[in-house]
């Protein structure tokens, strides 16, 4: 009996995600733990430096779980984004398969991404929960639209970019240094409700800054998050640049199979 089209897309996927899985996690020795280690070197180092500084609180909250949940949310966009856009090179071989398309890699290793990333911000939320921080959301469900929005948008950048790399691969070192200010501008280390005008305004237009500004309020609604900030702009641009990145791989799948 023959299968249908979407019986086989599951299979695909569901072996795809199996595989991914494993390879993040065994490929090799405690790979599980830097899948931990990176947020939480990240997080003690910005907790450290605040506490040198004597920086208490910031927005109304306080500094640890500001920094907390701001690097979290800006790591389900980074590393989403960085592991689609790898998705193509990493599974090249794989497209000798007629049944594995390469979008098929792109969005079953952002899904993997993005649950690994629940699982490593939940062992972490814990650990400081232990450690005496409130880290309990008050309104779930707001953190839980925020991260989603997050997450899209990574895959949107994803699906672009790995494109771009595949059409001239000299374009992966030039993105790799044009994202790396998005650290620094989208509030990951600095308030944005204390930049001054008219810089605040410019640095708006990063979605980055709704999604992460959107989480912390989620958290605690107590904080004061930056005037101007939209979900909808965030799902807006997420959205934009999803269809952008499958319009892209639906245009050039032969040239990225073949190559």
């Amino acid at each position: 009996m023959a299968r249908s089209a979407t019986s086989i897309t599951i299979a695909v996927w569901r072996a795809l995600f199996l595989r991914e899985a494993l390879t993040r996690i065994l490929s090799r020795r405690a790979a599980w733990f830097w899948l931990i280690a990176e947020p939480v070197f990240h997080i003690s180092y910005l907790m450290f430096l605040y506490t040198v500084i004597r920086v208490r609180t910031i927005g109304g909250i306080e500094t640890a779980v500001w920094i907390m949940i701001g690097l979290l949310a800006f790591l389900m966009f980074r590393r989403t984004g960085n592991q689609v856009m790898s998705a193509i090179e990493s599974n090249q071989s794989l497209f000798a398969y007629r049944q594995v398309k390469p979008i098929d890699t792109l969005l079953v290793r952002g899904a993997l991404e993005g649950f690994l990333m629940i699982i490593s911000g939940f062992v972490l939320l814990c650990c400081a929960a232990l450690w005496g921080y409130d880290v309990l959301p008050d309104d779930p469900l707001a953190v839980i639209v925020a991260l989603f929005g997050l997450w899209l948008f990574g895959m949107g950048f994803g699906l672009i970019t790995s494109v771009a790399i595949e059409l001239l691969p000299e374009l992966g070192k030039v993105l790799k240094m044009v994202t790396r200010p998005l650290y620094f501008i989208s509030g990951v280390l600095h308030p944005i409700a204390a930049v001054p005008l008219p810089y605040r305004e410019w640095l708006l237009w990063n979605p980055l800054v709704h999604g992460l500004e959107a989480t912390r309020l989620g958290f605690a609604p107590r904080y004061h998050a930056v005037e101007g900030m939209s979900i909808s702009y965030l799902y807006g641009c997420a959205l934009v640049t999803v269809f952008m990145g499958l319009a892209l791989h639906r245009h050039f799948a032969v040239r990225i199979v073949t190559r």
